[in-house]
């Protein structure tokens, strides 16, 4: 059994770590670009009030995915 356990330990360091994806800065894009990474920033940050508000609320793994669009779809109609 020893070695079935090195053998996970050496294939759990060799993994990558996922990272979330970080905010768009719109200062360090190009000029041409930076109305539409200031878009997509204020898209980002609504994803990531829904998510803190489905936290909140304890929304369950399973229901998270639909809470988030409705939660989007909701905040579109403002």
């Amino acid at each position: 059994m020893n070695p079935v356990i090195r053998t996970a330990f050496v294939l759990s360091l060799l993994t990558v770590p996922a990272f979330a994806q970080k905010l768009v800065d719109p200062t360090t894009v190009a000029p041409e670009y930076r109305e539409v990474a200031e878009k997509r920033r204020a898209e980002q940050l609504k994803q990531q009030a829904c998510a803190h508000r489905a936290v909140d609320e304890k929304v369950m793994p399973r229901d998270r995915t639909a809470f988030l669009l409705r939660c989007e779809e909701v905040d579109a109609r403002k």
